[in-house]
């Protein structure tokens, strides 16, 4: 398989987060969904998942395998800091919860590869992932179904930083990273290692060559904290969680940002087989969250937003493509 073709750079400074005005100002139920008038969204999701079950033989909405009936066990990447994650996807439990009358809970994780492997046991049901991560838990766990993905991640970005003290300014030249001390994120972050990756080998600099070889934080918090302590003169995150923090006044002011990357497509919802016949349900209810109805707003606004469209496994062939590229995916 051929190498995809080099992306020109774009060095413009990110853009700042979705204001509320304009998250509210997006569409609401997806054209095309179902419209049941005498029933709200939630009742008709909550009669799908029924539906589902029964059309299977079952009593209850889940009930599948041998997990426990009308349950549902969500997970996530740890790919920011612990309390960010946990009112994200509490968020999302109790959403979900609600929607479509289940169970829902959320269970944290440790790592990144502790989360492809408890989605690929049954342990965890529905996975937010990266793009990397996401390629790797759907390989290894056959009938793995991708269910759906934010608006932003059909063209999401990574940000490399530095310390001023470098004196580098905004660039679309990456050669100068070569000779700074440098750090990635987790080992098969999407936006933190694999992305940034090929993007520095497609300038001509050895993603692996850096001065004492590169670091890797963990998480895109972790990344700001070691560029703004000196650890490492440089470093690349999430777009998504540097404009955050930028608009928190959490960034330390010695890090700057340098290069802004071209787009890919990155996080998405990962539904294991086990709890297959919830794909339906679980695809409407994440596309059909509405900006002006305020429990699915504050869904919304924790995610940066404006909508979930549905996702397909191919959205990430180039992706896959990459990371055997890189040996990442086997």
């Amino acid at each position: 398989m051929g190498r995809p073709p080099p992306i020109p750079w774009r060095s413009r400074a990110p853009p700042p987060p979705t204001r509320p005005d304009v998250v509210a100002a997006r569409r609401a139920l997806r054209s095309g969904s179902p419209v049941v008038p005498s029933l709200s969204r939630r009742a008709f999701l909550a009669g799908l998942t029924l539906a589902a079950a029964t059309a299977c033989g079952r009593s209850s909405p889940v009930g599948r395998g041998t997990a426990a009936p009308g349950s549902l066990s969500i997970g996530a990447i740890p790919d920011q800091d612990p309390e960010v994650l946990q009112r994200l996807h509490g968020t999302v439990a109790d959403s979900l919860s609600a929607a479509l009358d289940l169970d829902v809970t959320y269970t944290p994780v440790t790592d990144y590869g502790a989360a492809v492997s408890l989605f690929r046991t049954g342990d965890l049901d529905l996975v937010w992932f990266g793009g990397l991560t996401g390629v790797q838990a759907r390989l290894q766990t056959p009938g793995a179904t991708t269910i759906a993905q934010r608006d932003v991640d059909t063209d999401f970005h990574s940000v490399f930083v530095v310390q001023s003290a470098t004196g580098l300014a905004p660039s679309d030249d990456l050669r100068p990273l070569a000779g700074l001390r440098f750090t990635y994120g987790a080992e098969t972050s999407t936006s933190g290692r694999l992305m940034p990756a090929w993007f520095l080998q497609q300038a001509g600099v050895d993603p692996q060559g850096f001065p004492g070889g590169p670091g890797f934080s963990g998480s895109h918090d972790a990344t700001l904290q070691l560029v703004a302590s000196g650890s490492y003169q440089a470093g690349v995150l999430n777009e998504q969680v540097w404009a955050a923090r930028t608009a928190e006044g959490a960034v330390d002011p010695s890090v700057v940002a340098y290069a802004r990357t071209p787009g890919y497509h990155d996080y998405h919802w990962l539904l294991g087989p086990r709890a297959a016949d919830l794909a339906g349900p679980l695809r409407d209810y994440f596309t059909g969250l509405r900006a002006d109805d305020p429990d699915d707003a504050a869904v919304l606004d924790l995610f940066g937003a404006g909508s979930f469209v549905p996702a397909r496994a191919s959205d990430h062939d180039r992706i896959e493509q990459i990371g055997r590229e890189l040996g990442l995916v086997t």
